[in-house]
């Protein structure tokens, strides 16, 4: 019993587990519409998008969180415009956007000529530096995520499962679409100090990738999704600590594992004798 309870009762693991079910739930009010909508290649270009700011923000002694947040507003702001235009498909302008601001981030980077940035830290996060202001910072973005996901619910439905009855209905597609992304931002720029930049597409795609097959209801696939993710930070530092391993990779990695876990429960589920066919397991649109 040592073994699974002996990690959280150092302080500074104790405050690196809350801050990660925080951000699991942050992730799974964004997340389940990124899976959704088949928005992973967005979401992956975003929090590399992120890049930029937070190296100019550590070069100057600024706030990374800040640094971040201008950064994923610019990513918003570019992805929206760009898909407005009718000749240039949407991957491709998130892929110009994606490439173009990861090579400025690796620009500012190797301009410091001490490298003074943590480029290790900005990529992979260090969930194990979380500090109790983190905590606060970190339930305000819950807080406003859940604003966003309650008031937008009807309006986000409608676009993922039908973004022409969006239109008819009044329920302005585009305008819903940037509100989207400004939860996705909202998503990846408070997880990126807990697990980083390049992983931080662990928490926000996996857990809600994982719950799909079991949950039935959109609500459904964020409350099992959070709980997912929880579960994927407990165990994922609870192995960081006996192992030595990284803790923010090891989290990103328990949440990927989780998911592989799901989907092959679910296809026996599926074959075994009385049970439906997968294709009967479908979201309610509620």
């Amino acid at each position: 019993m040592e073994w699974l309870t002996g990690p959280f009762e150092v302080t500074f693991v104790q405050r690196a587990l809350w801050g990660g079910v925080l951000v699991s739930a942050i992730c799974a009010l964004a997340g389940t519409w990124v899976v959704l909508r088949g928005m992973a290649f967005l979401g992956d270009a975003m929090s590399h998008g992120l890049l930029p700011g937070v190296a100019l923000a550590a070069l100057l002694g600024g706030n990374l969180l800040v640094g971040a947040a201008l950064s994923a507003a610019v990513m918003t702001a570019g992805v929206t415009a760009l898909g407005r235009r009718p000749r240039l498909s949407q991957d491709t302008g998130i892929g110009l956007l994606f490439v173009g601001m990861l090579s400025l981030g690796v620009i500012i980077v190797s301009r410091s000529q001490s490298f003074a940035v943590d480029l290790t830290g900005i990529l992979f996060g260090d969930v194990l530096a979380v500090r109790t202001q983190d905590l606060a910072l970190l339930g305000g973005a819950l807080l406003l995520a859940l604003v966003v996901s309650i008031l937008g619910h009807r309006s986000f439905l409608a676009l993922a499962f039908d973004p022409r009855k969006a239109k008819t209905l009044g329920l302005r597609p585009r305008l819903t679409h940037a509100v989207l992304l400004g939860l996705l931002a909202l998503a990846i720029v408070a997880s990126f100090h807990i697990v980083g930049t390049l992983l931080v597409l662990g928490l926000l795609i996996a857990p809600p990738a994982a719950a799909l097959p079991w949950a039935h209801s959109v609500r459904g696939v964020m409350a099992l999704a959070a709980l997912l993710g929880a579960a994927a930070t407990f165990f994922g530092l609870l192995l960081s600590w006996h192992l030595s391993t990284a803790a923010g990779a090891t989290i990103s990695a328990f949440a990927v594992g989780q998911f592989f876990l799901s989907h092959l429960a679910s296809g026996i589920r599926h074959r075994a004798p009385g049970r439906r066919s997968s294709g009967d397991n479908r979201l309610r649109e509620t």
